[in-house]
């Protein structure tokens, strides 16, 4: 009796092997990393591990939403699981802290980038969680296009339109 507890308390997931979780949770997290790692070299207050943090935990909870809804119970107990409630609950809680992420100051504004891509970093660990790590690739080279090539090309736009230069070069 003692030995059936202690495996169900080591080992309680019933669908999924750790194998297939262990590789889940590492595609959230090098996929979170790419991303973060373009904010942290661009020196935005949440960077590489705040990503990597985000997508890893919506992952996880991507995981054990998916081993709660394989979850054999009792019968003649009705089980209410639903797993659109839990990707409410990560968009939510992810959206609170990329909110945490910007700084308004009277008329500047700065951080929604960073904000937004924590926001993706939570979708990407829920892609990842579910098992679907293909569309979460897609978006983390879809993100990398935005931040990156995208402020390659119109960062030296704005700079002729608005006629200043940050770097002094007048």
């Amino acid at each position: 009796m003692s030995f059936n507890f202690l495996h169900d308390f080591i080992d309680p997931m019933q669908s999924m092997s750790v194998a297939t979780a262990t590789l889940r949770l590492l595609s959230a997290l090098i996929l979170g990393g790419v991303i973060g790692w373009e904010r942290e070299v661009n020196s935005r207050a949440a960077g590489l591990r705040t990503h990597m943090l985000i997508s890893l935990a919506s992952a996880t909870f991507a995981i054990v939403a998916m081993e709660l809804t394989s979850f054999e119970g009792d019968p003649d107990m009705a089980m209410r699981i639903d797993p659109l409630t839990l990707i409410e609950a990560v968009t939510s809680g992810v959206a609170f802290l990329a909110a945490g992420s910007i700084v308004i100051n009277g008329a500047n504004v700065r951080g929604v980038t960073t904000g937004a891509s924590m926001w993706l970093c939570g979708a990407i660990g829920l892609c990842c969680g579910v098992g679907d790590v293909k569309l979460a690739g897609l978006l983390t080279l879809l993100a990398m296009l935005v931040l990156w090539l995208i402020q390659r090309l119109v960062t030296p736009v704005a700079i002729r339109v608005r006629g200043d230069d940050p770097e002094g070069r007048g």
